[in-house]
């Protein structure tokens, strides 16, 4: 019965000589390190070829035998990759075998000693002859490791494998690439030094023992009508709280103490341009003596801050130089110009109000002096009082009627006697005709006008015309009086006044520079400067390679 030979696994050890020396076989050694011992024993034939003779059926030679003898249902038990399979048949192609599947290639491969997973042949590494012969004991070849002969010392090989090869250039590669890490860390701290923080320490030094310490005095104020609300009785005046009423004028003064005319006014009265122009400022902050208004205007715009609260209709001044005492003075000169700017507001809107009822007023006035005069002009002119006289006269036409009346019926009845007494007749009708007379005498001086001036009717018509339209001019005079008094209490109702709530007091501390808060900003900015810098350069770098 023909015994079916096992696979069986050496490990080599090679000698001082190159020769290789097969290790005890193992069960964890892999068929990978498996190499021939060289002998003196003959070339065997290959064993993939179908003529090839075997010693003795059954018997194990070689680990090349071994390697034949496995079979294709062993392999497909290793469990192999389809990878590794692929890369089984190019290699057998590649050596100019012709497998029937992948795993056939597997089989040829180790059949000639190849280690189909690896890149390197191990038969080229064990290319010397194979001529060592195993020892035979009892018709079984016993391969062992090769005796050293005595004398010789054995060293180790100066060749290394592919693995320990692999090995040294990936150490090597990685110590490249820990060297460039090195260099581009030290290029980055270098660049980090030199555009970062040597800027924030120059920055800092200069805000911890340079900059001047500058003396801030705060003070609120805010402005309030005279009667504490926004506006009139009518319209939304009356809906709107006093801040918001009085918003526009608290921005017109936050604008007057915020320009040009301001700071000049400051310049003359306390001298702010010398006091920043003194050798007590350090050289940044130090304003030239010599320096325009532009320059001391954007000084003053620098320390002199304020800000408007609509919702609370406070103005907040915020005033510092290098002396605390200075400082409050420039405060109380500031709040000083903004009450004048109030007081100068108020007292245009109270004019405005007020002027077109003192206009109405004149124009009363001056029409009542015309109706006055006039009517005294009438009154020169004719009868001081027509209406008297002319109720005189129709007194004087009634009686003389009476008397008329009575001479008439007299005379009548005197020529009703049969012989009338002639000189009473004659009498009576010269009393007639003398009261007929006066009647129409009388009666003309009411109504005919004379060469001199014109009848009694006329003349008492145009007094009482005058007279009316002097009543009339009365009446508009005491309207516009009364017109101006009301426009006087409603433009009252609209003064402003400035209230300061907080008073500026001088302060024992500095405020200014905040040298922590500025040294970290400074650090901040040169930071956000080199990395802006740095992204540009890496971005036109990239662009320019690609």
């Amino acid at each position: 019965m023909t015994m079916k030979p096992k696979a069986r696994k050496f490990r080599i050890r090679r000698t001082s000589g190159g020769s290789a020396h097969a290790a005890s076989p193992g069960p964890e050694t892999p068929a990978e390190e498996v190499q021939q011992t060289p002998d003196t024993t003959p070339p065997q034939p290959p064993a993939d070829s179908a003529d090839a003779p075997r010693l003795h059926e059954g018997e194990v030679t070689s680990a090349r035998e071994v390697s034949v003898s496995q079979n294709i249902d062993d392999i497909r038990k290793e469990g192999l990759t389809g990878r590794q399979l692929r890369m089984a048949r190019r290699m057998a192609q590649k050596h100019g075998l012709a497998p029937t599947s992948d795993f056939d290639a597997v089989r040829l491969l180790r059949a000639r000693g190849i280690d189909p997973f690896q890149g390197s042949n191990i038969v080229q590494l064990v290319s010397a002859g194979e001529n060592t012969q195993p020892a035979q004991t009892g018709g079984e070849r016993i391969q062992l490791p090769q005796t050293v002969p005595v004398g010789q010392v054995a060293l180790p090989s100066t060749e290394l494998s592919p693995a320990d090869r692999r090995a040294q250039e990936i150490q090597k590669i990685q110590r490249d690439i820990a060297s460039r890490r090195r260099k581009k860390m030290l290029l980055l701290v270098s660049r980090l030094a030199a555009f970062v923080m040597l800027p924030t320490l120059i920055a800092g030094y200069y805000f911890y023992n340079i900059a001047t310490p500058m003396y801030s005095t705060k003070s609120e104020f805010l402005i309030i009508t005279a009667d504490g609300s926004g506006g009139g009785k009518g319209g939304l005046g009356g809906l709107l709280p006093s801040q918001f009423a009085t918003g526009q004028d608290s921005i017109a003064v936050q604008s007057y103490l915020e320009s040009k005319d301001a700071m000049l006014r400051l310049n003359e009265d306390v001298g702010f341009k010398a006091m920043f122009s003194s050798d007590e400022i350090d050289p940044i902050q130090r304003l030239d003596p010599d320096a325009t208004n532009e320059e001391a205007y954007k000084v003053y715009q620098k320390y002199v801050k304020l800000g408007y609260d609509p919702t609370e209709g406070v103005i907040r001044l915020e005033v510092a130089t290098a002396d605390p005492e200075t400082s409050r003075e420039f405060s109380e000169k500031l709040i000083e110009y903004a009450e004048e700017n109030v007081d100068s507001l108020s007292q245009e809107k109270r004019f405005d109000a007020v002027k077109t009822a003192e206009a109405a007023l004149e124009e009363a006035k001056e029409e009542r002096r015309a109706a006055q005069r006039r009517l005294v002009e009438l009154q020169e002119g004719s009868i001081l009082d027509p209406e008297g006289e002319i109720a005189n006269i129709r007194q004087l036409i009634g009686n003389v009627e009476l008397q008329l009346q009575e001479k008439q019926l007299a005379l009548n009845t005197q020529l009703a006697n049969a012989r009338p007494n002639t000189a009473r007749v004659e009498a009576l009708r010269s009393e007639v005709q003398v009261l007929s007379r006066e009647l129409a005498k009388q009666n003309a001086r009411l109504t005919e006008a004379t060469e001199e001036r014109t009848s009694l009717a006329s003349q008492a018509a145009e007094i009482q015309m005058a007279q009316a339209d002097l009543a009339t001019s009365d009446l508009v005079l005491q309207s516009a009086l009364e017109t101006k008094r009301q426009s006087e209490i409603e433009a009252n109702k609209q003064v402003r006044y400035l209230t300061v709530a907080v008073k500026p007091v001088a302060s024992q501390d500095p405020s200014y520079p905040r040298k922590f808060e500025n040294t970290l900003l400074a650090f901040l900015i040169f930071g956000g400067i080199y990395l802006l810098l740095s992204l540009t350069a890496s971005v036109l770098k990239e662009q320019v390679s690609s």
